[in-house]
């Protein structure tokens, strides 16, 4: 299984960047912007801003490892890796990508929430692993993130 990045995206009020999930036949969930590392990218940090240039239609900086976790998903497991940092731009107009592009897929809603604990466990945060890192950390990240 390809493994994927994830990013704790802040912006410059301290709120942190998340999807608000929509997917027929599922319930609502939230998760953090990122995706599978693809062939052609040269390391994990190019593979985080082309994600969330895709995803978001957002540039970044202070790019700052966090953490790998790991996790059974699908029969085999699943890792990925974690990255803070900083929101610099983001333009709706330039996201694209399957996601946009399959209806299927549901709706990708960006979501800005105050960074405290109780808006992550307010929210059904996937994957697990991430909710629970970023609830342990999240008074550090700004901090961390720098």
């Amino acid at each position: 299984m390809r493994p994927s990045v994830r990013g704790v995206l802040l912006d410059h009020e301290e709120r942190l960047v998340l999807f608000r999930r929509t997917v027929p036949g599922r319930a609502r969930y939230w998760s953090v912007p990122g995706g599978h590392v693809e062939p052609e990218d040269d390391s994990l940090e190019d593979t985080l801003h082309r994600e969330l240039l895709e995803e978001l239609g957002a540039t970044v900086s202070d790019v700052t490892f966090l953490v790998t976790v790991s996790y059974p998903w699908q029969g085999e497991v699943k890792t990925q890796h974690v990255f803070g940092c900083r929101l610099v731009s983001m333009d709706p107009e330039l996201r694209h990508g399957p996601e946009f592009e399959d209806p299927s897929r549901g709706l990708y809603e960006v979501e800005r929430v105050p960074l405290r604990r109780t808006e992550i466990s307010a929210r059904n945060l996937v994957p697990e692993a991430v909710a629970g890192y970023l609830s342990a950390n999240i008074t550090d990240l700004p901090r961390l993130i720098g």
